[in-house]
């Protein structure tokens, strides 16, 4: 009853949310993508039949999830902060630690995951070709019967349409009206400079797919090894995906384990991460000393990370 519940809410947040809220797509009919939104949003993938993508990647919310970890099948938790799937396209890696280099290939990792939807694809595709909706809209797609090749495509591919560039950063840098505000210009240059955000969050979507330690391992209460779990490499113990940070604002709560519930206790870390944890493992050499921002320069800086907000999710 509690994952009904939860699908039911989320399907009526899809309904009946304003059109503000949810990204604009252009997506043809009878196209990959089309396909691949309708089972994005079906809860057929799960071995219950109650919990969809969608249930974990709510588009109100920049395609991410409001809990530190979500809800899967069978009352189970993930092991980790659901991600927002949004401009993925350009990406080189998935998931915190890395494991699928393809969107494709991402696609049916949650599907299986004991913690998440935990349906084997065999049967998900038994599904699918039971379906005839699903057999005939894969026949006239992709010309062939459903599989697991062209299940991750469709998916696969309407996550590439979930691109966002109409942000207040966007229109300033492209010297068009609305863009960043006089106090989101100096947290830019908090950004670039003294904030030292940079150094990990860079190009257009604000990451550079590199894995970085900032210090949340210590083998006890943060006790997730991250990139080291998939490569094995001790020198990986403790990294992380750096995510991007389009949408940033709306994608509470932060970090691998959503330890930090605000943006301002993530400028808190950054600007004092001795104050946390000390890591048993070396963290990157530009947290090895505070910040040192003002009150003021932190609230800059936040105020240009709203301005990462596509419009699309902003409230008129």
């Amino acid at each position: 009853m509690k994952h009904i519940s939860t699908m039911l809410l989320i399907l009526a947040i899809i309904i009946f949310l304003p059109s503000a809220f949810l990204p604009k797509e252009n997506i043809a009919k009878k196209s990959p993508a089309y396909l691949g939104k309708l089972l994005f949003f079906d809860p057929i993938l799960s071995a219950d039949k109650t919990i969809s993508c969608a249930s974990c990647h709510q588009p109100a919310l920049a395609f991410a999830d409001s809990v530190a970890f979500s809800n899967g099948v069978g009352n189970k938790h993930t092991k980790r902060n659901t991600p927002s799937v949004m401009n993925m396209a350009s990406r080189e890696n998935f998931f915190f630690d890395g494991r699928a280099k393809t969107l494709e290939d991402q696609v049916l990792f949650p599907i299986q995951d004991e913690n998440e939807m935990n349906c084997p694809i065999p049967i998900v595709i038994q599904r699918l070709n039971d379906s005839k909706k699903y057999k005939k809209l894969f026949t006239k797609i992709f010309h062939e019967a459903p599989n697991a090749k062209n299940l991750s495509s469709a998916i696969a591919a309407y996550e590439k349409t979930l691109e966002t560039s109409n942000t207040a950063n966007d229109r300033w840098l492209n010297d068009k009206p609305n863009g960043l505000t006089p106090l989101q210009i100096k947290g830019r240059s908090v950004f670039f400079k003294k904030g030292k955000c940079i150094e990990c969050h860079f190009t257009p979507d604000f990451t550079g797919d590199e894995f970085r330690n900032i210090g949340l391992f210590d083998g006890e209460k943060w006790n997730d090894s991250g990139r080291y779990n998939f490569t094995k490499n001790v020198n990986d113990i403790g990294k992380f995906k750096v995510p991007g940070l389009r949408n940033v604002a709306i994608t509470a709560p932060y970090m691998h384990d959503g330890s930090f519930k605000t943006l301002r206790q993530v400028l808190e870390y950054y600007n004092h991460p001795e104050l946390v944890i000390n890591s048993t493992v070396a963290r990157d050499t530009f947290l090895s000393k505070p910040l040192n921002l003002t009150e003021q320069e932190m609230q800059d800086l936040e105020a240009f990370l709203n301005g990462m907000t596509d419009n699309d999710f902003v409230r008129k």
